[in-house]
């Protein structure tokens, strides 16, 4: 019986590379070899949402591109609830050895920290960023009756009449509300905020007419755009989504708002360096690839690939700005 296979897989390893070293060979060498190696098996992703919705659809069209390029099958296992703090919070403690990884959207490392204090991760700490695959912008709609249909026109309606109009996000906390109140401040109006346990249920009320305007994502928009249910008075990016062309942007009109939501893949800190390399690559070659594009699109996502560490440099500057927000809109977890 080989005696190695006894030991505990943390020593074992030790001993792995301790004779790896007897043998001459030096870290970045041997961080090659277990590169070369990697993956041996099959690998885990997270996604901290339920099954069915956007994230969780891109989750497995990412899974599926990212196993093909890596040569191994890709789990992904769904682990909702607490606005994605319960899927971070898992990957995080996971061993930081390229087999368990997490698709989640800015919301994990920007909008949860700044209202809850115990999430049980830390938005940089916790997590090396392999790089953002796709976006989707964040976009004000409004009940067709509403006399308003661009930036402009709604500031013009809304600010003469403070608390008089209803907006709804979907949720306390979420991308939505904050994306809600950085837009009232950057257009000096205000509206009474109804928060909604999710898009669907905000969005049937905006259809009813019972709010007259909600901030969503254009990936849920789309479908009652098209269909006419409900307008679109202009997104919250700096520039207009290539999904929406014929939107404005509040920004190209005078007013300074960029917000929208990301989705991303990360890892547990600490990712050997080689093994790093080879999933950002992998990442890069799937987001430029034209059916990923085309299937992202059809679900209201761009396609495109940021780098990790550009990554990790927006949500060191998104924290602050998130967390004066929750002070000043007084948001905080239910």
């Amino acid at each position: 019986m080989n005696s190695s296979a006894l030991l505990p897989p943390s020593i074992a390893r030790r001993a792995l590379l301790a004779g790896l070293a007897l043998a001459g060979l030096t870290l970045p060498a041997i961080s090659a070899l277990a590169a070369d190696a990697y993956p041996s098996k099959p690998l885990q992703l997270v996604v901290p949402f339920p099954p069915g919705g956007a994230t969780d659809v891109l989750a497995r069209l990412v899974a599926k591109g990212l196993g093909d390029k890596l040569g191994q099958s890709i789990v992904v296992e769904n682990r909702a609830g607490a606005g994605t703090a319960i899927g971070a919070s898992y990957v995080a403690k996971a061993p930081a050895d390229g087999y368990t990884l997490l698709i989640s959207s800015g919301t994990t490392y920007t909008a949860n920290p700044a209202i809850n204090p115990k999430l049980g991760y830390d938005p940089l700490k916790s997590f090396e960023q392999l790089g953002i695959v796709g976006r989707t912008g964040l976009i004000l709609l409004a009940n067709p009756q509403v006399k308003a249909d661009s930036p402009k026109s709604f500031v013009a309606l809304v600010h003469p009449a403070p608390g008089k109009f209803a907006w709804a996000s979907f949720g306390n906390g979420t991308t939505s509300h904050f994306t809600g109140e950085l837009l009232q401040r950057a257009t000096d109006t205000q509206m009474l905020h109804v928060p909604y346990k999710g898009s669907s249920p905000a969005m049937i009320d905006l259809i009813a007419g019972q709010v007259q305007f909600s901030v969503d994502t254009v990936a849920a928009a789309l479908p009652q755009l098209k269909a006419g249910k409900v307008k679109a008075i202009g997104v919250t990016m700096a520039k207009r989504s290539a999904l929406l062309p014929n939107v404005p942007s509040f920004q190209e009109q005078g007013y300074a708002i960029d917000a929208d939501t990301w989705l991303s893949v990360a890892a547990p800190r600490g990712l050997p360096a080689a093994v790093r390399a080879k999933l950002e690559k992998a990442l890069a070659e799937l987001a430029g690839l034209p059916e990923v594009k085309a299937q992202m699109a059809s679900v209201g996502f761009e396609a495109g690939f940021v780098p990790g560490a550009k990554v990790e440099r927006i949500i060191e500057a998104d924290l602050p700005v998130m967390r004066a927000t929750a002070t000043r809109a007084n948001i905080r977890i239910e």
